[in-house]
């Protein structure tokens, strides 16, 4: 396989809907004491990589063939054995904490007026020679407010080394679009999902769910600024050391979906060739699914159907997994002419679906005809975004590796129109979106290291907008709603072999209660 060296790249993006997050986000002091702890933690947690690394390095026959890794040929300086890669790279890191780096002990002792945090490396007291206030204070604080007509747009950005979560707002209104704040990730983040349950609070949350080159999924706190932990973690990696038993998936996490019906599931796919479906509330994978003989690259719930996933693997074929059957749950399936990237609800017809494969197929397909509808090559590369607007019916949008964005008419689910295409100069095209609340707004993401990441508006493309300004909106409805016991026991059972975990909450000691705002009319 080849492998090309990526120094800058959006491998992932979503975006939030207006009026979710809090108009002034916490943020997270931390005393020296927590930050030596942190340190301590961190220390142990690469100790413990090392220990793993080194069992791994023992000669044994009993290894076979590494699983092909198709979501990371795009991703750069990534290796088929991604967990093996990690740990090697983790091991290298040194931790300072038994030298006592930072001074701990002597920590009240020390004078002077620098003070070390890890938010912010230096902060020195002001001078009182200076009488004249920078006027850009006063912008960088009406910066630092979320308004209600604000969107988030999340990214998962490698740069360098570096792997971070960007949180940016976007305005339309106001022509802005700006980072807000940035969280440093443990790992390379190749999927983002939204989700606004919150376990420890019965308020809905602003939160993100990240899966990435470790078993382990990152669930992250929005509304925190400058935290350095998860606010949970779903999946436990093995320990034989220390007679730790793995908890979750095997391998990388490749996609995530929210049940946005039933709020408090969670479904993950994974290279490890299975999919679980998680059970927020207590943190444990409640549901195996392994109907897949290779990596699962792509999940999607049923916008309206609880019980429906639809899932698309490197085995070249797009699964339907129903979960109303008395055997837990039924699989439908139709083969595609590729290894499948991308998989789509028609969220206008609840009846079908759409996939698109790594050599530039698409396919429409009806879940209840055994064949797909019909199939046609769009693009040179794979397709590695596919999008319909939120409320114009019709309207796609599909991106690929070739650098190709191209927009699409589907209003009569025959062959797809093509209506408008733009080289995007954005590299390797690696993750597309749309905006929740505006049907002409998407965003792609590539790997240009000078300029990959734009927001498109096709108010402002003609041939846009002469195709859809006359079609009538449609705003689809999401009901939001906890799942009864009698559905959850229908709908998920617990698997022994998985094991079961306590949610680990571990950034809810570093929260702070969440202030309230006022609504504004």
């Amino acid at each position: 396989m080849e492998t090309t060296e990526t120094k800058s790249a959006i491998l992932c993006t979503t975006w939030v809907k207006k009026g979710v997050a809090a108009a002034v986000p916490d943020k997270v002091q931390l005393s020296p004491e927590e930050l030596k702890n942190i340190i301590q933690e961190t220390k142990t947690a690469l100790d413990d990589l090392e220990d793993e690394s080194d069992s791994d390095n023992e000669p044994s026959s009993s290894k076979g063939k590494d699983t092909k890794v198709k979501k990371e040929k795009s991703k750069g300086n990534k290796s088929e054995n991604v967990d093996d890669d990690m740990e090697e790279e983790n091991v290298t890191i040194k931790s300072a904490a038994d030298q006592d780096e930072f001074n701990f002990e002597n920590y009240d002792d020390e004078s002077g007026n620098i003070h070390c945090y890890i938010n912010n490396i230096a902060e020195f007291e002001e001078d009182p020679l200076i009488t004249i206030k920078d006027d850009d204070d006063d912008s960088e604080k009406e910066d630092d407010i979320i308004k209600p007509n604000d969107n988030l747009v999340l990214m998962g950005h490698i740069e360098e080394d570096a792997s971070i979560l960007e949180i940016f707002v976007y305005n339309e209104e106001e022509g802005s679009f700006y980072c807000h704040h940035d969280i440093l990730l443990p790992s390379q983040p190749l999927c983002l999902e939204w989700l606004n349950y919150d376990p420890s609070d019965a308020k809905p949350g602003n939160l993100c769910a990240i899966g990435d080159f470790t078993p382990v999924i990152k669930v992250w706190d929005l509304d925190l600024v400058d935290c350095l932990e998860p606010a949970f973690k779903l999946g436990r990696k093995e320990n034989k050391k220390k007679k730790i038993k793995r908890i979750g998936h095997k391998k990388s996490v490749l996609d995530l979906s929210w049940n946005k019906n039933y709020t408090h599931v969670l479904a993950s796919g994974s290279v490890d060739k299975t999919v679980l479906l998680w059970d927020l509330d207590n943190g444990t994978p409640v549901t195996k699914l392994s109907p897949f003989n290779d990596a699962v690259q792509t999940i999607k719930w049923h916008p309206q159907n609880a019980h429906h996933l639809l899932t698309g693997s490197i085995d070249k074929f797009v699964r339907l997994l129903d979960f109303r059957t008395e055997d837990n749950f039924e699989t439908l399936s139709w083969e595609s002419p590729g290894e499948v990237e991308r998989v789509l609800w028609n969220h206008f017809d609840p009846n079908i679906c759409f996939a698109t494969t790594d050599n530039g197929f698409i396919q429409c397909i009806d879940v209840r005809k055994k064949a797909p509808l019909w199939q046609q090559n769009i693009h040179e590369g794979a397709i590695t975004g596919l999008s319909m607007s939120t409320s114009c019916p019709g309207l796609m949008v599909t991106t690929s590796d070739d650098d190709i964005l191209k927009v699409w008419d589907l209003i009569d689910l025959k062959e797809p129109q093509l209506v408008w295409e733009k080289k995007t100069n954005l590299g390797k095209i690696l993750c597309l979106d749309s905006s929740p609340d505006n049907p002409f707004v998407f965003s792609v993401g590539g790997d240009n290291k000078a300029h990959n990441y734009k927001v498109f508006d096709f108010t402002q493309i003609t041939l846009v907008m002469e195709r859809f300004q006359d079609r009538e909106l449609i705003k689809m409805k999401s009901d939001e709603t906890k799942m009864t016991t009698d559905q959850d026991e229908e709908m998920m059972e617990v698997a022994e072999e998985i094991g079961q975990i306590n949610l680990e909450l571990s950034a809810k000691k570093m929260r702070k209660k969440k202030k309230k705002t006022k609504s504004e009319n």
